[in-house]
């Protein structure tokens, strides 16, 4: 016997993208995304990653090299893949605790996790993330990047950064004295020109605008002697023994994660107990990762008429994040509002991502020296852009009015604890409450009770020592007892029972505990159960259990007119004895 290798899905985006036909007019395409979808990562890559605590430079080492190994190995053709929103309320905790090193660690860890799910063909898992427990999780996100932003936006001097939501506006409100002027002014031009520039054009990226104004605006208030926070003024490098402001202007350099500083400075020491501290984050990142990156490819699917391989997507994000520690890059996943500016910008594969990682390259290599004059304000403006869009706070509010009930509070829950807690316990006790509802909800479509004999036509001419009884809907351990529970209320002048079984579709060993006790109950009492419809799976669990006709009271039929000639028979046989 031939044992087949494993296939690896590896570069099955780029193989459906030729296979379908390449041609000049669809370079042009991904070129011209890639470009533009490049300028837009730029700053927003420097900002996530001074968001979760790093300095600038690693969110565009994540856009560059995660962007575009994630690109070639992927699953979907039009994924943009760098540093992302969702992430920071996980991150950030991380980088308070164990520095750099650990952040590289843990999305070490992730990526390892994720190309687990590749492999085990566990892409398709993501759909049973219930709709109000990601909208919940994913708008608390939104609420948290806001306040985040609140101190860059205001200029504010904050005593302390309180990993607690509500410590961190009383030290806002604590700091309210400390507000400045020159980044008010320059964060509130940026968000303005960011909200009005879309209703005038697409064409050029409202990113490259802000980048351009803010800094302009920044340079003049600082000629005015008016105080303005930049990227150069908080970030620096060392470079010949020399210190720079800003960014280093030269790509990414490998080095080891464990390798660099924990939150003491020093470098980490990796052993088990780390490792364990870690895995409870890791598996927070690798299952939001794969959360948005899978729902990310079904939106570009959705506005391309494509389809991705969301096993082949989970292999690309997981050697992403797996290789992009090596090169100081943190967490990286497919981006939403990026991936949809790329589809509309006219991209056809996965080179658009390629050619967006090689301009995010040679901007570091190129304007590293300018990005010093960039103002914080202007790059806390562009997050609190990123946190709207992704709070989807229209859509929240008129879900709360139209949606049931029960999955608005589930939506609540999970907004609330992502928000006042974090999103690990938000998603797990979202989840929770989501599987309780739909079990409730499936118990309420069990029902079962006795119906008179006219309800089947091929029983209504047999005497009343004949009892039907009807189930409806799936037997397990939370419908079973509503579904039985009128199985022994048959009076002693019944004889035979036939019980209706053909729109049962599943039974759990619970439903078959309680079943078997019933059935054990009308045979003590004299009466021969007919199970009528009785599917071949459910069958198979019921002769297993020695419910099978050999006893002589429980008899298997496949149609109602067949019980009932067995009935007859049965009743000439008595009489004649």
């Amino acid at each position: 016997m031939t044992v087949r290798p494993f296939p690896l899905p590896l570069f099955v985006a780029l193989r459906d993208s030729f296979r379908q036909g390449y041609s000049l007019a669809a370079f042009r395409g991904d070129v011209l995304a890639g470009v533009t979808v490049g300028i837009i990562a730029i700053p927003l890559a420097m900002a996530l990653a001074i968001a979760v605590g790093v300095a600038p430079q690693h969110g565009l080492y994540t856009g560059m090299v995660g962007g575009l190994i994630i690109a070639i190995c992927g699953g979907s053709r039009f994924n943009i893949s760098g540093p992302t929103a969702a992430f920071v309320v996980i991150l950030l905790p991380i980088t308070q605790q164990y520095g750099l090193g650990g952040l590289l660690l843990v999305t070490l860890m992730a990526g390892l996790i994720l190309l687990v799910l590749g492999l085990a063909r566990m892409g398709s898992l993501i759909q049973f993330v219930p709709y109000p427990v990601v909208m919940g999780f994913t708008a608390g996100i939104g609420v948290v990047i806001a306040t985040l932003q609140l101190k860059d936006f205001f200029g504010l001097q904050l005593a302390a950064q309180p990993s607690h939501y509500l410590e961190q506006w009383q030290m806002l409100f604590h700091a309210l004295p400390s507000i400045q002027l020159g980044d008010t002014l320059v964060g509130g031009a940026t968000l303005l020109i960011l909200i009005l520039w879309p209703r005038l054009t697409r064409r050029i990226p409202g990113h490259l605008i802000v980048l351009v104004a803010g800094s302009l605006l920044g340079a003049l208030l600082l000629a005015l002697d008016v105080s303005v926070a930049t990227l150069g003024a908080r970030f620096s490098y060392e470079l010949d023994g020399a210190v720079h402001a800003g960014i280093p202007p030269f790509g990414p350099q490998w080095a080891p994660p464990w390798h660099l500083p924990g939150a003491d400075g020093q470098p980490l020491t990796v052993n088990f107990a780390l490792l364990q501290q870690l895995l409870p984050s890791a598996l927070a990142v690798a299952m939001l990762g794969a959360i948005e990156s899978l729902l990310c490819a079904l939106v570009a699917d959705g506005m391309a008429n494509t389809r991705h391989d969301p096993n082949a997507e989970l292999v690309g994000q997981g050697l992403g994040n797996m290789i992009v520690p090596f090169f100081g890059g943190i967490t990286a996943t497919a981006a939403i509002a990026r991936t949809a500016t790329s589809v509309r910008s006219g991209a056809f594969s996965p080179i658009a991502a390629i050619v967006h990682a090689l301009v995010i390259f040679l901007a570091v290599v190129l304007l590293a020296k300018l990005f010093a004059w960039l103002p914080m304000a202007s790059l806390a403006a562009m997050l609190l852009i990123v946190a709207w869009n992704m709070s989807e706070a229209p859509h929240v509010l008129h879900m709360l009015r139209v949606g049931p009930r029960q999955d608005v509070v589930v939506l609540v829950i999970c907004l609330l604890l992502t928000v006042l807690f974090d999103m690990v316990l938000a998603v797990g006790v979202g989840l929770l409450l989501a599987a309780a509802l739909f079990i409730k909800r499936m118990a309420d479509l069990s029902e079962g009770g006795a119906q008179p004999r006219s309800h089947d036509q091929a029983l209504a001419d047999l005497p009343d020592s004949v009892a039907l009884y009807h189930i409806h809907g799936p037997l397990f351990f939370a419908a079973a007892d509503k579904a039985l529970e009128a199985i022994s209320r048959f009076d002693d002048q019944t004889r035979y029972v036939v019980i209706d079984m053909r729109s049962v579709p599943s039974m759990d060993m619970s439903a078959l505990v309680l079943f078997e006790k019933a059935l054990r109950g009308l045979a003590e009492r004299g009466m021969t159960v007919y199970l009528v419809g009785v599917k071949a799976p459910i069958r198979l669990k019921l002769k297993r259990a020695g419910l099978d006709a050999s006893r002589n009271v429980r008899i298997f039929t496949a149609t109602p007119e067949r019980a009932a000639q067995m009935i007859r028979a049965n009743m000439q046989s008595a009489a004649q004895n």
